[in-house]
């Protein structure tokens, strides 16, 4: 009786990291698990072979709490020696193969990592190592870097619990009733890409996954596989819709998620007319849309804390409505001297729950900025807090510009720019400025085939934002510098601006 299992597992409080593959082999066996693109295929059982063959392999090099630093190619393995390294009582340490070289090698010395895996072959599929080393669900387990938009990467320690206490929810997912496969090509050592894969696997969800997303072959595979789940973050959705997303029949998805960054909500509206509710395939029909799904997380809570759900059907009116809280986590909002502001105040937006990090690795003075003495972590994000215990999103705190006396939140510039008809993706920055402290300045990438000029975006902002607000310079650009993660990294476009 797999409910069972599912049911045991779920309220199994000694779960960890190290089991975690071997007690899923043991619901679903061999099922499909995984099917790489231009990869293998494997089942639940040969994912909890590979990871204790691996964890063989790996427990003959290292003691207990080592650093293991896997730095391969983002293919779905890496996903798995992330596990095998804790299931022999390491703790893992992911690399995003986008990093620099000089990036990978502070994180190696950062870590203090005892072994680095740099391709997958380099582990040989030995004597598997059987139990899991012993392992408490509040010890650490792995160490996850930032994407270093500003100054070196920080490793963030996270445990056991927190890395599985939002993909332990999926074992209620009802994933022997219905037909399933989900479609995904994020970075396995980013925290959502890690938290996607885990979630994936403990749902009973079969994944196509991509290593390299490429827009087309995204929708390549959602068409033909008849995909209904897909996952990304907004920028692989603007890539979709640049790629002909609304020429092909994607009526297959029911659901569409999104995470990482701020999801333009007329973006999202039309991935779910794209999607359906449920298609009929032998008449050839679909009805309804799909739903639309939204995470709030970051690196240093383990995951996600927040979830915004877009019904079919329902538009939402609440706009940069940040999500509800995930139980068991609990939000609150404060000014700059620590105070809760009221209904209708801005500040900083502080998170406690099983996920919070238990610090940076080897830097007690970043752990003592973003943790307080009770436990609450800073996050850095600007929130407003609404009536009956709702949060909107206002803006990173690092992402305000100080003009003149006056606070400008990039996002809201931002919008206004991606709200016109010609303007794909805008990145919005302060600039050093001797009279007012700081200008307003914008990158912006216009989508395939529009045309307008840098005087007519600033025309437009000027007739929809308070004159403060108005950039004072706009350039048009072909690309914008990414993270591995395809976050915009805003340091890297100061330079175009005088």
């Amino acid at each position: 009786m797999k409910w069972l299992d599912r049911a045991t597992l779920l309220f199994d409080g000694s779960l960890t990291l190290g089991s975690v593959m071997a007690r899923l082999a043991g619901i679903h066996g061999d099922r499909q698990l995984v099917e790489e693109h231009l990869g293998p295929t494997r089942s639940w059982a040969q994912a909890a072979e590979r990871v204790d063959r691996f964890a063989g392999a790996i427990a003959a090099r290292v003691t207990a709490g080592d650093r293991v630093v896997i730095a391969t190619p983002n293919v779905y393995d890496a996903f798995l020696l992330c596990l095998a390294a804790i299931r022999a009582g390491a703790l893992a340490v992911p690399v995003n193969p986008q990093m620099s070289l000089a990036e990978i090698d502070h994180v190696i010395r950062d870590s203090g990592a005892t072994v680095t895996i740099r391709d997958v072959a380099e582990v040989d599929l030995g004597e598997p190592l059987g139990d899991a080393r012993p392992a408490r669900p509040d010890d650490v387990a792995a160490i996850f870097y930032s994407s270093g938009t500003t100054g070196k990467p920080k490793g963030a320690r996270l445990t056991h619990r927190a890395l599985l206490s939002q993909a332990r929810a999926g074992l209620v997912y009802p994933s022997d009733l219905r037909r399933d496969l989900a479609v995904a090509g994020l970075p396995i050592a980013h925290i959502m890409g890690f938290v996607v894969l885990l979630g994936f696997a403990t749902a009973g969800l079969p994944l196509y996954f991509l290593p390299k997303f490429r827009p087309d072959d995204a929708l390549d595979v959602i068409e033909e596989r008849r995909a209904t789940i897909f996952v990304g973050v907004p920028a692989m959705y603007r890539l979709l819709l640049e790629a002909g997303a609304e020429q092909r029949d994607l009526r297959s998805v029911r659901v569409w998620g999104s995470g990482a960054d701020v999801m333009p909500a007329d973006l999202a509206r039309r991935f779910q007319r794209m999607g359906a509710l449920v298609t009929l395939p032998l008449l050839h029909t679909s009805v309804g849309e799909a739903a639309f799904v939204e995470g709030y997380g970051m690196v240093e809570v383990g995951g996600g804390v927040a979830a915004k759900v877009s019904p079919p059907l329902v538009h939402s009116p609440l706009g940069d409505f940040l999500g509800l809280p995930v139980p068991p986590y609990r939000f609150k909002v404060v000014d700059d001297d620590g105070r809760e502001v009221r209904v209708g105040g801005t500040g900083e937006l502080l998170v406690k729950g099983p996920g919070v990090l238990k610090g940076y690795h080897g830097d007690p003075d970043a752990t003592a900025e973003v943790l307080t003495d009770d436990g609450w972590l800073r996050t850095g994000d600007l929130v407003r807090r609404g009536p009956f215990g709702l949060f909107f999103f206002a803006g990173r705190s690092k992402d305000v510009i100080k003009r003149g006396g006056y606070s400008i939140y990039a996002l809201e510039v931002q919008q206004v720019l991606e709200d016109h008809p010609a303007v794909a993706e805008a990145a919005v920055v302060g600039v050093p400025d001797e009279r007012l402290g700081e200008e307003v300045a914008a990158a912006v990438r216009l989508l395939p085939g529009e045309a307008t000029s840098e005087r007519d975006l600033v025309a437009w902002c000027r007739d929809r934002l308070s004159g403060y607000k108005v950039p004072d310079q706009v350039k048009i650009v072909d690309t914008l510098p990414r993270t591995g993660t395809q976050k915009v990294q805003k340091a890297e476009l100061r330079h175009l601006f005088g």
